[in-house]
């Protein structure tokens, strides 16, 4: 039987004798797409192409895709890991034609790959041709359909809608008619009973799609109409999970050697048998099984776990991963940690990211595991809160915007928090959960919503040429341009036939600077990259459009941000050298004013290990070293040295900045100044950590560290102004340190004998209300927190049911404490938590909180102090 590795090098194999160039996966994380988080198809790395922004590098190429998909059509999060043929990463087999061969080749191919080289069983093979649409004037792919007659029976050539056989980028872009594959897996006398055909496209568990073929023939436009491209391309996409499964024979994705090798070491760690069933512990081992592949992969390419954008997806499939695990294999420590290093060796041969960087994504999985298994924790017992309320109340339902805290605050999946409920004889209100979800998706919309106006073409099929490296200003065109809006402010984007505007990429800043047209000068305010697209933003648009443009950048500051960006290289290198090679870079932000660097290491840097960093870079400035810029091929750029960077995509011809070629190397499309002595100085400002395993470095050169060097001095020489010029400055301060914690001890002391005699006072003066002893005093304190500290030392001095209402004003504010014993709580329903809000908070125009026997609360009006007693005594 054919391995997964044989199948998928297979496929490579057929297609480069196809005359097609075999290319590396893109990273799946993507960059410079505002459109998509993640790639989610084989074609987004070839996507400019498409629109026609980039000249393909060769016409045909093929290649195994990392992709991921969360949410769409079949790809809900929450049915992964349910069924057996849907998972959230899967790699995606494709070949693709840049206006070269089509319907006739790729339909001929996909046949003689599938039956010849495959031996797939013909007669279970179905296809599904474009039916054409009326309503969009789109015809019958008739051309498809002859094709297949050629080679498969016409009674299984079947019509699909535009649902199923119209395959669209998006809302607008390339798009076209798609011809899909199916396979009946299922027995030879199941098929005999019904027909396969009349199962294609019913989610069927065992007639399931596994190759489409897309012809991108057409654009459609913003208004909604479609125009035909000018050149025809092939763009295919083939499941490997899916591909496997039928070519291993198996009924389960997860049966395949893709998935058994995580299966079984889950089994191994947690002692539970896998037994291929819909149970709710076989769907645990399915989802870990496809959760960590996502993980892992996503993570390796540069994507840590966040709360928020595309780090939100990630941490929120780890944490379904976790839920799983925990609720159904009772395994209650970090698991998935422990799958990397076997993952990693087994596609090491394919995607060797994860294994180059197997001890980092190690440590980010695990420290993620365990903070979800402490909020886990945490989240249980807010679940305990609300059955016991709903049991109280004698209700039944758990509302909706409970669960939805459950899910925003502790991580909690709702299918967790409805599980726990009907364990309890509960019900989660849905609908309620539903619309807290749909509030926050709006606020969410609301908040990062563009809209756009379609693109105004002045100059068709008009390419944009950076020529920022080495030019400031040019005279240059516009060849197009649109409206945007954002949070209600009007912007233009403005497309110029060359630019020497360096666009936002790889951390460094887009450049600003200013269009003059016609005597007319406006601002640019920021220059990015969408899909190659290089794009400057004006608040307003010249008059004279079509007149010739001088582009100008901010000239002073582009020389701080490229100081910075060379400053990056040599801190990068220092990094490597005085911690180990280890470090790699994780993020970076390069701009004027400072730089911020990222980098994978698991320990906070110790001063010496700073020193010493910051002696490096500053002895490279010295030295004066040339900055040297050299394009090169990729293969002899990574020979060299270079540093490459984890999920970035590099292109057959990359840019390799030399500072020493013994010193630093590394692949970079950013700005540098001519030699490393025009930094002048370098400062470490910060070092903190970011995220597991990940430290961040904050520091300036140049001007920048001049200035910021003049600010410590100052802060320096005003501290020693605060003490009298000691002629030691260190002495001085230390011997103020030792004096305060002298007279904190003497405080502490004091205030302890004050709380002493006070209680005593308070014993004295207790009154009975209502069969209840009570404690009502306005006290003289100098600190609020004696107020909770009185009420602590009461505690252990009062018996049966007593209520103790404290109260201060300090400094003009007031402060006030409540203290009520267990039986007031328990017996009476008292709640000093509840006191504290409804009746004591509007009386001091303030606010506060606490437990249900000791709250506290501080305010802004200390003039009616006097009142909270009789407020609480008319209550008793």
């Amino acid at each position: 039987m054919l391995t997964s590795a044989e199948i998928r090098q297979q496929f490579l194999d057929f297609f480069a004798s196809k005359g097609h160039k075999i290319v590396p996966s893109a990273p799946i994380v993507l960059k410079n797409d505002p459109t998509l988080l993640f790639t989610n198809a084989g074609m987004n790395q070839f996507k400019d192409i498409f629109l026609g922004l980039q000249q393909p590098a060769a016409v045909r190429v093929a290649d195994t895709q990392k992709c991921l998909r969360v949410s769409g059509k079949h790809n809900d999060l929450e049915e992964v890991g349910v069924d057996t043929y849907h998972h959230t990463m899967f790699e995606m087999l494709g070949n693709w034609s840049f206006g070269d061969y089509f319907k006739p080749e790729a339909i001929a191919w996909s046949w003689e790959l599938l039956t010849n080289i495959y031996h797939v069983d013909k007669e279970r093979l179905y296809v599904t041709v474009f039916e054409g649409d009326a309503t969009e004037g789109l015809p019958e792919d008739v051309e498809a359909h002859t094709e297949w007659s050629k080679w498969i029976a016409p009674e299984k050539i079947l019509p699909g809608n535009k649902k199923d056989n119209f395959w669209e980028m998006g809302d607008t872009g390339p798009c076209g008619p798609c011809t899909e594959i199916h396979i009946d897996c299922r027995t030879d006398a199941e098929r005999l009973t019904i027909d396969g055909k009349t199962l294609v496209n019913k989610d069927h568990p065992q007639v399931i799609e596994i190759w489409n073929n897309v012809f991108i023939q057409y654009n459609r436009l913003k208004n909604g109409k479609l125009e035909p491209l000018p050149a025809k391309h092939v763009d295919t996409g083939m499941g490997l999970e899916r591909l496997v499964r039928v070519i291993q024979n198996k009924t389960s994705n997860y049966d395949t050697d893709i998935f058994t090798p995580t299966i079984t070491l889950t089994e191994q760690i947690t002692h539970r048998k896998y037994n291929n069933t819909q149970s709710k512990q076989d769907i645990a081992f399915r989802v870990i099984a496809d959760h960590i592949r996502a993980i892992a992969f996503t993570i390796a390419d540069g994507q840590l776990p966040s709360n928020s954008g595309a780090g939100y997806v990630v941490r929120r499939i780890l944490r379904r991963a976790v839920r799983y695990y925990f609720s159904y294999l009772q395994y209650k420590q970090p698991l998935l940690f422990q799958l990397i290093p076997a993952l990693a060796k087994q596609f090491n041969h394919v995607f060797p990211e994860l294994q180059q960087q197997v001890d980092f994504v190690v440590k980010v999985i695990k420290e993620e595991e365990e903070a979800f298994l402490r909020t886990l924790d945490k989240g249980l017992k807010k679940m305990d809160e609300l059955i016991e309320q709903a049991k109280k109340t004698i209700h039944t339902t758990i509302d909706g915007k409970s669960a939805f805290e459950l899910f925003d605050t502790f991580g909690f999946p709702i299918d967790l928090t409805k599980l726990i409920a009907v364990e309890n004889n509960l019900q989660v209100d849905d609908k309620g959960f539903e619309a807290e979800m749909q509030l926050q998706k709006n606020r969410s919309r609301a908040a990062g919503t563009i809209d756009a106006d379609d693109w105004v073409i002045l100059q068709p099929h008009a390419f944009t040429e950076f020529i920022g490296y080495d030019t400031l200003s040019i005279e240059t065109k516009i060849v197009q341009y649109r409206k945007v809006t954002a949070k209600g402010k009007q912007a233009y984007q403005v497309v110029l036939n060359a630019t020497p505007f360096y666009a936002e990429s790889g951390g460094q800043v887009g450049d600003t600077g200013w269009l003059t047209i016609a005597n007319e000068t406006i601002a640019v305010t920021d220059t990015r990259k969408e899909n190659n697209v290089f794009i400057q933003f004006t608040e307003t648009l010249p008059a004279q459009l079509n007149e010739p443009v001088i582009a100008s950048i901010n000239i002073p500051r582009r020389k701080a941000i490229m100081a910075h960006h060379t400053a990056t290289h040599l801190l990068h290198a220092a990094l490597r050298k005085v911690l180990g090679t280890h470090v790699a870079q994780k993020g970076s932000l390069v701009n004027e004013a400072y730089l911020r660097f990222d980098f994978s290491h698991f320990a906070k840097l110790t001063d010496k290990e700073l020193e010493n960093i910051t002696a490096l870079v500053n002895e490279k400035i010295r030295e004066n070293i040339p900055v040297v810029v050299q394009t090169m091929k990729k293969e002899d750029a990574l020979k060299m040295g270079a540093m490459a960077l984890f999920g970035e995509k590099y292109g057959d011809e990359v840019r390799v900045v030399i500072i020493d070629p013994s010193y630093s190397v590394e692949l970079c499309g950013g700005t540098h100044v001519g030699s490393t002595g025009e930094l002048g100085i370098f400062a470490i400002q910060h070092e903190t950590a970011v995220a597991a395993g990940v430290r961040r470095i904050e520091a300036v050169c140049g001007i920048a560290a001049e200035q910021w060097m003049q600010q410590q001095l100052h802060t320096l020489q005003e501290a020693k102004t605060l003490l009298k010029n000691p002629k030691d400055l260190l002495k001085a301060i230390e011997q103020h340190l030792e004096e305060n914690a002298l007279l904190k001890k003497q405080v502490a002391y004091l205030e302890l004998k004050q709380i002493e005699q006070i209680q005593e006072q308070l014993l004295q003066q207790a009154d009975t209300v209502n069969h209840t002893h009570f404690i009502g005093k306005l006290l003289d304190v100098m600190q609020p927190d004696i107020l909770k500290k009185l009420c602590f030392q009461l505690k252990n001095q009062l018996t049966g049911n007593y209520v103790v209402v404290l109260a201060a004003n300090i400094s003009g504010k007031p402060h006030v404490a409540v203290l009520l014993s267990e039986t007031m709580v328990t017996e009476k329903k008292w709640d000093a938590n509840q006191l504290i809000k409804q009746h004591i908070a509007p009386i001091i125009k303030g606010s506060g909180g606490g437990q249900k026997t000791l709250a506290t609360a501080g305010g802004q009006d200390a003039s009616n102090l006097h009142n909270i007693f009789q407020t609480i005594q008319s209550l008793l």
